[in-house]
């Protein structure tokens, strides 16, 4: 089978691997996910992830009179380490050679961050896992997906979700809403939807590095995705 993408940038939440909404990590999504990725992984795509951090600690959700915003970020990406060492485990237990890499120094327990490196990696089939965000508050995970994608020159970003594209409003709180088959980037400005964050769209606008949102937790949904099958909402 052809993939439509060799090289690609997944884009996982904190959220992905929590359960019922419980905060933590949750065993069954880890293995769940894991067996998502190795199924494209079977077909050769070279595969590098950015994990959020949410599932563990949300900046938004914080105390403002006892946690400012600068030492929030950094504590989500510090969780963002843990979430991406757990997917790591789970994947090298399906037998997947992986490396994480850190944006900013951990030597006991990832590489740090080196584009070069990076790119290596994926040349030798390994799958690469960039946690710690951009390494600078106030940036999003989001934005960090897009800086590394083009970096590594990955050909799309596909962000992962627990809907089968973008909506006009929240379907799981509005039955009726409108499900796009394809937007602009400037569409997703303009509308103001909460795919991602302003500066990672911008960023993917000006690199041209197409995003795919799709339902990650269909079985059998991310192998269809990169055969170019499958609901899904494309902005370029």
């Amino acid at each position: 089978m052809k993939v439509t993408y060799k090289r690609i940038l997944l884009k996982l939440s904190g959220e992905s691997l929590q359960e019922n909404r419980e905060r933590g990590i949750s065993t069954s999504a880890l293995i769940s996910i894991s067996k998502e990725i190795k199924s494209i992984y079977d077909l050769g795509c070279e595969i590098a992830i950015v994990v959020g951090g949410g599932n563990i600690f949300r900046g938004s959700e914080r105390n403002k009179d006892v946690i400012e915003s600068v030492t929030a970020d950094y504590m989500g990406m510090l969780a963002t380490v843990i979430n991406g060492l757990a997917l790591q485990n789970s994947l090298e237990k399906i037998g997947l050679e992986t490396r994480v890499q850190s944006s900013f120094e951990m030597r006991q327990f990832c590489e740090p961050y080196i584009r070069r490196r990076a790119i290596r990696h994926l040349e030798k089939g390994r799958i690469v896992i960039f946690v710690g965000g951009t390494g600078n508050p106030y940036f999003t995970t989001d934005t960090a997906a897009a800086l590394r994608a083009i970096e590594i020159k990955s050909e799309v970003i596909l962000k992962a979700t627990k809907v089968d594209g973008i909506y006009s409003a929240d379907p799981l709180k509005f039955p009726d809403a409108k499900r796009y088959e394809k937007l602009t980037y400037l569409e997703i400005l303009q509308k103001q939807l909460k795919i991602m964050d302003s500066t990672a769209i911008s960023l993917c606008m000006e690199y041209k590095i197409p995003i795919i949102v799709f339902n990650l937790f269909k079985k059998g949904n991310l192998k269809k995705i990169v055969l170019g099958k499958g609901l899904k909402t494309i902005v370029v």
